[in-house]
């Protein structure tokens, strides 16, 4: 073969050798294109920015201060809403804290708290753009951009009170004795603490005709070493389940119980996940779901259908309260008592039982 023909074949297999190279690349290229069919995290864009004002616990208050919180970072995972937490020191805190807030375009911003009712009814009126929830705040009438967050806590109690008063009378822990009382440490001495006793000591007495229920108020809902203190004087009393409504004081009733031997029921949040170290007294809590409604009050914002002018109320029927798990008594506690809860709370649900709201 001669060079000219030689030189013309190479020049084909060359063209050959491209046409296939180009395919073959830009096959590659798509394939490690992203495909649009992966599913996104992508956490919705939205101009709310909510907020709230503590109750003078403060945050770590392992109770309503704290749950209101888990429902504004829940609002900020989910909905994309910019949040903001400011902490009230003394009750003097709220209106300025309040004012910041609304200076500063949160809406809406939750007054947490009773003690916050008046200082609500007295800006909002100012701060006609801002809409608030208050929680555990009731409003007669209800001003147009507040939203009332109220509960029923007399039935989640009820439920607390059938535990207590069956528990009592069974030996399933070394800390249950024989004398068929058992106890209740209050906050401040108020309607809605009253709610809980009333609801606890119902629930005892529709098991337990005969326990005694033993109740002591604490005067507020920060000091520890007062609850712990009223704990030392109901088992001395001969107390050994005791429910505790009284904020950060019951921190002290939980220590009380575990160093003089007795039982304890938690009180908003799930308290065994809260209060470290505290399963070997811990029998279960009454779950006051103010995460829940802070949430649901955040999300009917971000959708245009804030409720204001209105009160909520969340109760058994509404999962704004119920018990917690029994966690390490599982095992131990009876299925008789559970079948008890149960059965009570189904009743309750039903309207076959009306729960008291007052003692």
């Amino acid at each position: 073969m001669n060079r000219k023909w030689r030189s013309i074949i190479a020049a084909l297999l060359a063209l050959m050798l491209l046409v296939a190279f180009v395919p073959g690349c830009a096959k590659s290229d798509t394939t490690d294109e992203p495909t649009t069919d992966e599913p996104t995290t992508e956490v919705p864009k939205t101009d709310i920015k909510a907020a709230m004002v503590t109750d003078v616990g403060g945050l770590g208050d392992k109770s309503f201060n704290d749950l209101s919180y888990e429902g504004l970072k829940r609002a900020e995972q989910e909905l994309g809403v910019e949040i903001q937490v400011l902490e009230s020191k003394e009750i003097t805190d709220y209106e300025s804290n309040i004012d910041q807030l609304a200076s500063a375009g949160y809406s809406p911003i939750f007054a947490v708290g009773f003690l916050m009712t008046d200082t609500v009814a007295k800006l909002a009126p100012m701060y006609t753009d801002t809409n608030f929830g208050g929680v555990d705040e009731f409003f007669d009438p209800v001003p147009t951009n507040v939203a009332g967050l109220l509960f029923k806590e007399h039935e989640g109690s009820y439920l607390a009170g059938v535990v207590a008063g069956l528990a009592t009378k069974e030996s399933f822990d070394s800390k249950l004795n024989s004398d068929n009382v058992i106890g209740f440490v209050g906050g401040m001495d108020i309607p809605l603490i009253q709610k809980f006793e009333a609801g606890f000591i119902a629930g005892a007495k529709s098991v337990n005709p005969d326990v005694q229920v033993i109740s002591l108020y604490t005067g507020n809902f920060t000091d520890q070493a007062k609850g712990k203190e009223l704990g030392y004087s109901l088992i001395e009393q001969k107390a050994d389940v005791i429910f505790a409504a009284a904020g950060a004081c019951g921190t002290g009733t939980i220590t009380a119980c575990q160093e003089k031997g007795a039982l304890f029921i938690g009180v908003d949040a799930d308290q065994y996940l809260t209060v470290e170290n505290s399963g070997d007294v811990m029998l279960t809590s009454m779950m006051k779901r103010v995460d829940n409604a802070v949430f649901e009050t955040i999300k009917a914002a971000v959708d245009g259908t804030f409720p204001g002018g209105k009160l909520q109320v969340f109760g058994l029927a509404e999962g704004g309260v119920d018990l917690a798990p029994y966690h390490d008594f599982e095992t131990k506690i009876p299925q008789s008592i559970k079948d008890a809860v149960d059965k009570a709370r189904q009743d309750v649900i039903t309207g076959t039982v009306t729960v008291p709201e007052v003692p």
